[in-house]
Order: C-alpha cells, then structure tokens, then sequence
C-alpha cells in the first residue's frame, strides 16, 4: 500500500487480458487474507469488489474460488465491524452492488463442488439467503434425459374449468 500498487493492480483485475486478471485477483485475495481490516477496506475503497464479483462468472474454477475466497474475507471485515458499531454490514451492500450477490447466486448451480458450498455458505451467513429446496426442483428422468413434473392436485376442489359458462 505504501508503494501504491493496489490501484493499478485493481485496474489490472478489472480490465487487462484473462491471465493478468488472475494474477491480479490472486493477489488481491491474499491481500483480503492477510491484511488488516484497515487494509482491506482500504481494497474496499479502491475498488476491488466489482472486478472480483465478475470474476464469478469466467470458467476457470480456480479463479471463481480466488474470488469468492476475497469477496468472503471482505465480507467478513464488514461483519465484525456492524457487530462491533452495532450497524449493518456495509460490505453485503457494496457486494450486492457490484452484482457479486446475484453471481454467487449463480454459482448454487455450478458442477464444481467446492464452488457450490462456498457460494451456498456466503449466501447463507451474509445475504441471509437459504440453500433451494431440493424437494422444489423437478425430479430427473430415468437417463437424465429431461425432468418429471408431478401433477399437482387442484386446489380448492374444482380448479379452473375453461370453456364452460359461468353460473
């Protein structure tokens, strides 16, 4: 920070080719990791959640966890610090701003594991989001090859008769 590299280094994680980018994002992660609260909202200030929130989105798994590990560490700073001023956290407001929350939303239906329960804990402890219900979804066909809705009975009796006269 003394020797001003965090704002050129957040230019980088926001905007230069997609290896820079994931450099830049794992330097930024280990900075949320080991640095002071004082500095990460310093990273905060800078600039750093909008360019990690879309790294949610690139296909590189690696990447996404680098990523979701930085927005959870600043997430964690806000936490301590509405805990210890008895406030919100005002890092769930700059997440949601810069779409990170609707994209680890996103994440709840990614193939890859560890990215699943990292995205379901964050929603879970900071967006006050709770994991879908499995019982919700449709269930899979034999072979994957579509999905079985199960018909529901009417409610209240009758259901909707079209076609038929009122009366």
């Amino acid at each position: 920070m003394d020797a001003n590299i965090i704002p050129p280094l957040i230019h980088l994680l926001g905007n230069a080719e997609f290896d820079i980018r994931k450099e830049a994002a794992w330097a930024i992660s280990n900075a949320t990791s080991g640095g002071s609260p004082e500095q990460i909202k310093f990273l905060v200030q800078q600039g750093c959640v909008p360019p990690l929130a879309e790294l949610l989105n690139v296909q590189d798994p690696k990447i996404i966890i680098v990523a979701l590990e930085g927005l959870e560490n600043i997430l964690k700073i806000g936490d301590a610090e509405a805990k210890h001023m008895g406030t919100d956290n005002m890092m769930v407001q700059i997440v949601e701003q810069s779409n990170g929350a609707a994209n680890i939303e996103q994440l709840q239906h990614h193939e890859n594991e560890d990215i699943y329960n990292k995205a379901v804990r964050i929603l879970e402890q900071y967006f006050n989001v709770e994991e879908e219900d499995p019982g919700m979804a449709p269930q899979q066909m034999a072979g994957g090859q579509g999905y079985a809705f199960q018909p529901q009975a009417p409610m209240g009796g009758g259901g909707f008769n079209f076609g038929q006269p009122m009366g």
